[in-house]
């Protein structure tokens, strides 16, 4: 999630939905794109803070994607159809770090559906937040530090606990899935932002459990990490597995192995970063990314919210096709 400048204007009447296909990134010559077929289905109200800040995939192929300076969590159908699920309380004086506004960040989906969210605000509603797949109001489960952003979020229901990467306090907490006192699980050089220019005071951003490791990107130091977990689920050395990743946000492993599709936000970009340490453009501003900030992918689709924070053009989602999956490695 990169620096929020302030929204101006009233919001608009409805969405306006739709399918826009873009041309496809051009692959290096001699090679066939490992994405294709990119079209945007839903565009949305930047004037009512629809900006998607991040996206959790629920089984059918829809998404649900928080809007940040709307607080809201949305379902979006792969047609484009977008209804609002849940608001996250007003807090009277926000004083988030960076942003000076509440806003909601990381999602992450539980196989029962319930949603579990960050919600920044710089006061004491910042924290982890949990939403029933029955319905209701969202209830929060777990603090975290008023002085903190909290921005990626992702899940280990293996273990029963959730990893919030904190952009400002360059800090990884690790929170009970049931809720309960958060611990900084892992801190560090690595996992802050850069102490001084071109720093944007964004570090710890996305964030991804996958088998024995949590992965976090640094936004600030365009870095992609690896930390392993322990078998008392303590936290291993910080290993840096890909850098010059400039305004890397969140991210997804589209395969077995280690490869990762990573939203570069100031970029327009989405990249592949394979296991050697090479990098890929698949998708750009071209095929219609705004901003783009988080990658998923299910069944061979590919999805990617541009938040448009900085263009301030047509925030929204993206579809694209995945021709083969990456292998182990």
């Amino acid at each position: 999630m990169p620096r929020l400048p302030r929204l101006t204007g009233a919001a608009t009447a409805a969405l306006a939905l739709g399918a826009v296909t873009a041309t496809p990134a051009m692959p290096a010559a001699g090679k066939d794109p490992l994405v294709t077929d990119a079209r945007v289905v839903a565009h949305l109200d930047l004037a009512a803070g629809q900006t998607p800040e991040n996206i959790a995939l629920d089984r059918d192929g829809s998404a649900d994607l928080t809007f940040a300076y709307a607080r809201q969590i949305a379902h979006v159908t792969p047609e484009g159809h977008t209804l609002v699920r849940a608001t996250l309380p007003a807090v009277a004086h926000p004083a988030t770090p960076l942003v000076r506004r509440a806003v909601v960040t990381g999602v992450a989906r539980a196989h029962d559906g319930t949603l579990y969210v960050n919600y920044a605000t710089g006061t004491s509603r910042t924290g982890i937040w949990r939403l029933s797949p029955d319905g209701g109001a969202p209830e929060q489960i777990a603090a975290l530090p008023a002085d903190g952003l909290p921005n990626g979020l992702a899940l280990d229901e293996g273990r029963g606990v959730l990893y919030a990467a904190d952009s400002v306090r360059g800090t990884v907490w690790r929170v009970p899935q049931a809720g309960g006192p958060a611990t900084a699980w892992a801190t560090g050089p690595a996992l802050a932002p850069l102490p001084a220019p071109p720093a944007r005071g964004f570090g710890a951003n996305g964030i991804k459990v996958r088998r024995d490791a949590v992965w976090v990107s640094n936004t600030d130091r365009g870095t992609l990490l690896r930390i392993p977990v322990g078998p008392d689920g303590s936290a291993g050395p910080v290993e840096t597995r890909a850098d010059a990743l400039a305004g890397i946000d969140d991210f997804t492993f589209p395969g077995h192995g280690r490869s990762v599709l990573a939203a570069l936000n100031t970029g327009n970009k989405v990249v592949l970063v394979r296991t050697d340490g090479t990098v890929t453009p698949v998708l750009t501003a071209q095929d219609g990314l705004s901003n783009p900030t988080s990658v998923a992918v299910r069944a061979r689709t590919v999805y990617v919210p541009s938040a448009a924070f900085t263009t301030r053009r047509d925030p929204n989602l993206l579809l694209a096709r995945l021709r083969h999956f990456l292998g182990r490695g």
